[in-house]
């Protein structure tokens, strides 16, 4: 019986042994594959316009603050629910104005929050008025008040779009067009792509972050300006 007993333990430890280096070596992969989309991605954007389908991180409808043709760019997958998005925008905003002629930041929608869409689609009608900054820090100012994740209050979202200058009527029939619906598929096809599961996620000259905070972003922005001005 003994033997019998010390038989069946060391089986045990040797099954367990296999179920570790297994684990082990699955997330290997699962770590290997990351890096070589993250790869794909920075050849992508560094050898292909914009404009071009493949590109993950950047399209042509995407909103931009500071110069086009600016050589740093920092994609930002946002949230306008998030209440991490809301507290990193003066941040990123500082960015740019360090650097004015050499950032620009570029908006993904990633509407993970309840109520989220409908709000990202508001911001893309804005774009029509010339509202879209206005709305958007107005959108972030009264977060607080509509972006209940359980229930949001989205008319509370329109009316604050509305203070900000917007014709909410003309926007509210805008956001229902099929164009502003591509644009949210499209994104939403990319963060899936890109594995993007939180918001705020960025990535500079197509780089992730090595963790997240602001400093790891202002660090690795002064990394990527530095280089260009060599």
């Amino acid at each position: 019986m003994n033997s019998k007993k010390v038989t069946v333990a060391a089986l045990a430890v040797v099954v367990l042994m296999f179920f570790f280096l297994g684990m082990n070596a699955y997330q290997k992969r699962v770590q290997n594959s990351q890096a070589e989309k993250v790869s794909q991605v920075v050849q992508q954007s560094s050898s292909a316009p914009a404009s071009q389908a493949n590109n993950r991180l950047v399209r042509f409808h995407s909103p931009v603050f500071g110069p086009n043709n600016a050589p740093v760019t920092i994609v930002e997958f946002f949230d306008p629910a998030c209440e991490t998005c809301r507290a990193f925008y003066p941040i990123v905003k500082d960015i740019l104005k360090q650097y004015p002629n050499d950032v620009r930041l570029v908006i993904r929608y990633a509407p993970f929050h309840a109520g989220s869409d409908q709000v990202v689609k508001l911001l893309e009608a804005s774009k029509r008025q010339s509202k879209y900054e206005p709305v958007l820090e107005m959108i972030l100012v009264t977060q607080p008040q509509w972006a209940d994740h359980g229930k949001p209050n989205i008319d509370l979202a329109f009316r604050a779009a509305q203070e900000a200058g917007l014709d909410i009527a003309k926007a509210q029939v805008d956001a229902q067009g099929s164009d502003i619906a591509a644009v949210l598929k499209q994104d939403i096809e990319d963060l899936t792509a890109l594995e993007v599961n939180k918001t705020p996620t960025f990535f500079v000259n197509g780089r992730g972050l090595p963790s997240f905070g602001d400093q790891q972003l202002r660090a690795l922005v002064a990394e990527e300006v530095a280089k260009v001005r060599k």
